[in-house]
């Protein structure tokens, strides 16, 4: 069931997204994983255009915040206000209140307001004025950033990476892809045409399966070994949390479902390594952290040897 479903959304979305089927397959890791995704590219390249289309595909309650420099806190979580017919405070939701939550330029809010999302991302929970509320699952934030643009932006804290299971770039298209795509949008408008292809109960469903996905041994080991690398090697000042650790282990185990196994292989461990790593590194002053974080992974990767096993097998 979940190899159909996924296939379906893997297909619906490239009806509008030509090209990254790699991007495609990550963002629907993160939603199986139970993660979220941090999409950094230059502006043009098609994030939210990515997120609507996942949006789109699944029947769920988007929200979608435009991050400025004047954004409130209460603007994302919602707030209080004296109702004077009924005489008593009443709660309004903010956007954060639904399934898919798109936080288009995260970095050009504040970082009182870029923390409202901490508590919302970490613990699927909002607290305004001392009252807890649950956010509904599943619970996806799929944020997006310019790494060009730098002036009147506030870079996103380390707590703040930490929260996102990926941080991922949109790929280059082809020649022939981008003639693809001219074509596609020529005459019409794909997004708008757009259908749901299954329920948040699909996803939650798709999600509780993930967890059952078979980890051999061998390979938890091997992946607890790439992060005590990432902490001793010269280059980096702080390297993976326990977080990134347990982060690794459920995007592992979300690609090998959308890959529609049912088990790890280490193929599935070496294709989210870099975007689930690579942006917990705090690197040694000076250190070049866009440059280098995704070339120390790599070279952790491949400096542990992999032993042979049948992955498959409990």
């Amino acid at each position: 069931m979940e190899e159909n479903i996924l296939q379906k959304l893997k297909d619906n979305i490239a009806r509008v997204m030509i090209g990254n089927e790699r991007t495609i397959e990550l963002i629907l890791t993160c939603i199986l994983a139970k993660g979220h995704v941090l999409l950094e590219d230059v502006p043009g390249t098609g994030k939210t255009v990515m997120a609507k289309s996942l949006a789109r595909s699944v029947q769920a309650d988007f929200g979608r915040v435009q991050f400025t420099p004047d954004l409130l806190p209460s603007d994302v979580t919602g707030l209080n206000y004296f109702n004077a017919q009924q005489g008593e405070f009443i709660f309004s939701e903010g956007p954060v209140f639904c399934n898919i939550l798109l936080a288009d330029e995260i970095n050009r809010a504040t970082p009182k307001t870029q923390s409202s999302l901490l508590e919302c991302m970490a613990e699927r929970q909002v607290t305004v004025d001392k009252v807890t509320r649950p956010l509904a699952e599943p619970f996806l934030v799929i944020a997006t950033q310019n790494p060009l643009e730098t002036l009147g932006t506030f870079p996103l804290p380390e707590a703040q990476m930490d929260r996102f299971l990926m941080q991922i770039s949109m790929e280059d298209l082809s020649p022939a892809q981008e003639c693809a795509m001219v074509e596609r949008f020529l005459t019409d408008e794909p997004l708008e045409q757009l259908a749901a292809v299954c329920t948040t109960e699909d996803i939650v469903q798709l999600q509780e399966e993930c967890r059952n996905v078979w980890l051999h041994p061998e390979l938890l080991r091997y992946i607890v070994n790439v992060i005590h690398a990432t902490r001793e090697h010269a280059k980096v000042l702080h390297g993976v949390s326990p977080r990134g650790t347990l982060a690794f282990v459920r995007a592992s185990q979300g690609y090998a479902l959308v890959q529609g196994r049912g088990y790890v292989v280490p193929e599935d461990i070496k294709t989210v390594a870099v975007p689930v790593l690579a942006h917990r590194l705090n690197l040694m002053a000076g250190e070049d952290e866009k440059r280098l974080s995704a070339q120390i992974i790599s070279e952790i990767l491949s400096g542990i040897p992999l032993p042979t096993e049948d992955w498959g097998k409990r």
